[in-house]
């Protein structure tokens, strides 16, 4: 018997599903949503809430549980686009889009991209790379392995414990590529032409090692001769470094969830300090993301600020940022964010600190804090509060970024005397 996919809305309302409870328990145990509880109401039905995660994901002995994200596919895949790859999309923000064809869903999205960014890449010939080979031969290739030929074959000859240099497609670069097309053709809610377009390059990357589970992505080096590599490479990457969420009962091993999930909170919180820190180099500053600093004296208490903006040489605090993926309230507050804002301010000495909302009715607005009037002009602290409209073009959202990074930049040093 088919179970229906169950589809959620990124925090949307509650959906009671029918569920059977393994897949529940997993559910509940894997952080995957806000919420997941049994239906005291029916029986057999449990009661799911979606919080910041979307994507698709199996449930053992259950539906394919879809999260659906507020923010158009396109929109959200350019925001990824852009923080796997600032330099080049800075120059035209058209090159940080990803193209995600006609799907509307984030796996099928993804696995059209990705198909065809590795498609792109394969395009003038599959890269080929020297490697080190170490094996047994029945004839002598490159240098003997002396210290091996005694301990394996006491001296005697053949077989030659040989190591020489091969010219093999499997490198790190092919391996990443390949490894990519594998774990989306284990995922849910792959379409079709998709997935068999995924198969091909599957093949034709044939001569790489497939990477084991789990282990470490092989390192690779930005170069000329990989540079059509890089866009795919990038994107690979960003499929390999989410992990399956797992749900551990008691005393048990881990459920395994194949599944493709992308948190909008830290995907925003990338797109706008990558952004800024582009931005703020045009005016010769350096920014530093998640900036660690201490609260109290003694350095027990440690803040890291999303984003702190230097002067050029990188000794003077000129601008501290937060990135909050939420929408603004109808008072325009957010009390929490604005202490955490305040608190940045005061360790790092500053006259101001922002934070940057994904929604709200204003672009921009600012509170003075009580009783910290200082410095010649009798200022107080400001507490700035930017928003962005995700639903703007991408040219559009970089301009507002950079009218954000644009008047501390220009207003210079103002540290609190």
């Amino acid at each position: 018997m088919t179970v229906p996919d169950v589809t959620l809305h990124e925090y949307g309302p509650v959906v009671s599903v029918p569920l059977c409870a393994e897949a529940g328990l997993a559910l509940a145990g894997s952080g995957i949503l806000q919420s997941a509880t049994p239906d005291p109401r029916r029986q057999g039905h449990w009661m799911l809430r979606a919080g910041s995660r979307v994507g698709a994901v199996r449930t053992p002995g259950g539906p394919v549980v879809r999260i659906m994200p507020k923010t158009p596919v396109s929109r959200l895949f350019f925001l990824l686009g852009f923080s796997l790859d600032p330099a080049r999309a800075w120059r035209d923000s058209r090159e940080g889009s990803v193209d995600t064809g006609a799907y509307d869903d984030v796996v099928p999205a993804l696995a059209h991209a990705v198909e065809r960014q590795i498609d792109a890449a394969l395009r003038r010939g599959v890269l080929q790379g020297y490697r080190e080979v170490e094996e047994s031969a029945p004839v002598v290739r490159g240098r003997l392995r002396e210290a091996e030929q005694i301990r394996r074959h006491f001296g005697r000859t053949p077989p030659a414990e040989v190591t020489y240099d091969a010219y093999t497609g499997d490198t790190a670069e092919n391996r990443i590529l390949r490894a990519a097309a594998e774990r989306l053709l284990r995922l849910p809610g792959v379409p079709g032409p998709v997935r068999r377009r995924l198969a091909h390059q599957r093949v034709r990357l044939a001569d790489a090692r497939s990477l084991i589970r789990g282990q470490q992505l092989p390192r690779w080096q930005p170069s000329r001769l990989n540079s059509r590599y890089q866009p795919a490479l990038r994107l690979a990457e960003a499929v390999l470094r989410d992990t399956s969420p797992e749900h551990r009962p008691a005393g048990d091993e881990p459920l395994s969830m194949d599944g493709f999930l992308l948190d909008m909170n830290k995907l925003f919180e990338d797109f706008v300090t990558v952004a800024l820190r582009e931005a703020f180099r045009e005016h010769g500053l350096t920014a530093y993301l998640q900036d660690a600093h201490h609260l109290d004296a003694a350095g027990h208490v440690r803040i890291r600020p999303d984003l702190v903006v230097r002067t050029g040489e990188g000794r003077t605090p000129l601008a501290v940022f937060d990135a909050k993926y939420k929408v603004e309230k109808s008072d325009g507050l957010h009390n929490a964010d604005l202490y955490q804002a305040l608190a940045y301010a005061t360790v790092l000495g500053l006259r101001e600190a922002h934070l940057v909302y994904a929604a709200g009715r204003r672009p921009e607005h600012f509170h003075e804090v009580r009783g910290t009037v200082a410095g010649q002009d009798g200022r107080a602290v400001r507490l700035y509060q930017h928003t962005l409209d995700l639903s703007q073009e991408p040219d559009q959202i970089l301009s507002s970024l950079r009218n954000i990074a644009a008047r501390p930049a220009t207003a210079g040093p103002s540290p609190r005397s």
